[in-house]
């Protein structure tokens, strides 16, 4: 009896070894902090304490920086999970970016940080993310900036991490951060000519952290997409974006299907609020399970132990999703 207990024990410690569960929670991306029932239900699922929440972006234009589409709040925006503001900056606004620059960017950003937080009651943590694109040519003054904003806010400073930054580390750098978020998406623009999934094709994920153990920063979170768009082409071969297309709005009579996530438009009309005309076709890129457990599986070689935040919190991505 011990020895079949043993082999039962043995048999369910195999069978459960290959699937990890990762702690997760989400990004929230909109201007205006309102959450609907789904959104509650999801985010107060989520297995860690924090929710990673757009406060504003950082844009530079005519010489002075601009803070863009910052947050408002409905008083549905009701959580008990801590928030860590994100903040969006541009890459060009790093582009030539002069000391006293640096010094006046960390100081407003932080205070506008504060100002949010407390304007509308936001329970914040001890962290401030920063968002940036930053290349070879704007490393160096964007790793001063935040250090800057370390010394000025006082808080843990953290980064995302995209995929060119792992690959091409000797010339972008190493930023000056204890923890980074590795963004696990957008391997290709959405309005290029191509066959692939522009959110996310494993193939070139994998591609790009081949070598992602040899990275210097070793906590590294990870950023899922859940995300969906739809593609837009028209005559004369232009795309533009619709955001939160699935396959299911592609059932429609006025639209001829092409193949499994791709239509041809054969009446003029309004179509997702768009004016859309006959022969445009739109093709929805949406992510499977199967393709975040394989990006999950890859990582899991690559990194101990790590969080995930799935971008983004949204009822029309988080629905039909088992997290």
């Amino acid at each position: 009896m011990k020895i079949l207990k043993f082999l039962f024990i043995l048999l369910l410690a195999v069978s459960c070894g290959g699937k990890k569960n990762h702690p997760y929670t989400f990004y929230y991306w909109k201007t205006h902090l309102k959450l609907d029932q789904e959104e509650k239900k999801a985010l107060d699922q989520a297995s860690v304490p924090y929710v990673y929440t757009r406060f504003f972006d950082i844009d530079k234009a005519g010489g002075k920086f601009q803070p863009v589409a910052v947050i408002t709040q409905d008083k549905s925006f009701e959580t008990e999970k801590q928030i860590v503001p994100t903040v969006f900056i541009t890459n060009q606004s790093m582009y030539r970016i002069s000391a006293e620059e640096i010094r006046f960017l960390a100081k407003n950003i932080h205070d506008l940080v504060q100002k949010k937080a407390k304007e509308y009651h936001l329970k914040i943590n001890n962290e401030i993310q920063i968002d940036c694109d930053w290349t070879a040519g704007t490393r160096n003054d964007y790793f001063k900036f935040l250090k800057e904003l370390k010394r000025v806010s006082g808080k843990e400073i953290t980064c995302t991490l995209r995929l060119h930054q792992v690959k091409d580390k000797n010339q972008t750098g190493i930023p000056p951060v204890e923890k980074v978020y590795l963004m696990c998406y957008s391997t290709s623009s959405p309005l290029e000519n191509s066959n692939k999934n522009s959110i996310l094709d494993v193939t070139i994920l994998k591609s790009y952290l081949s070598k992602l153990e040899d990275y210097p920063i070793k906590k590294i979170e990870v950023a899922l997409p859940i995300y969906s768009w739809g593609i837009v082409t028209n005559h004369l071969e232009k795309h533009k974006l619709i955001n939160a297309l699935s396959k299911k709005d592609l059932e429609n009579p006025a639209f001829k299907k092409i193949s499994d996530n791709e239509i041809e438009i054969i009446k003029d009309g309004f179509y997702f609020g768009n004016f859309l005309s006959k022969g445009f076709r739109i093709k929805v890129e949406e992510i499977s399970e199967e393709q975040l457990k394989d990006v999950t599986r890859f990582l899991e070689k690559k990194i101990p132990h790590f969080n995930i935040i799935y971008y983004q919190l949204d009822s029309k991505f988080v629905s039909n999703r088992k997290f």
